[in-house]
């Protein structure tokens, strides 16, 4: 199976510019998780959006305004995909993002997703 094209590439770069927006300061989100948290377009098949829908998301990311804040989309390991990675990497250190070898931790550093908590999980106290 072979890469497709979003259907309605406005209206989808429109969904991710919108959710994009809404990354607090000082966290990320990955190019997958943005794709997860967006619906589906009916005109694609599941397997066609599973292999095309994150490299969607790169390819908004890349046409946008500058009042969106590119620089907190990340791929799935944490590091930067950015042809500008210098520049995204300095811009999420002034927000207080650590990196570690040139990665981020996910763990610490993703937005859950609208409406859920930011806050790491916490392990139960046994005694």
């Amino acid at each position: 199976m072979n890469y497709v094209p979003p259907p309605n590439k406005q209206q989808y770069f429109e969904q991710v510019r919108v959710l994009v927006q809404q990354i607090p300061y000082g966290k990320v989100a990955t190019y997958g998780q943005i794709k997860e948290l967006l619906p589906q377009p009916e005109e694609v098949s599941d397997d066609e959006y599973q292999l095309s829908a994150s490299r969607w998301v790169g390819l908004a990311m890349a046409a946008c305004s500058d009042d969106v804040p590119w620089q907190r989309v990340v791929n799935s390991q944490g590091k930067i995909s950015h042809p500008e990675a210098g520049k995204q990497k300095d811009m999420l250190v002034a927000e207080g993002v650590l990196f570690s070898k040139d990665k981020i931790n996910l763990d610490e550093f993703q937005w859950r997703g609208p409406g859920q908590s930011d806050e790491p999980a916490r392990q139960g106290r046994l005694f």
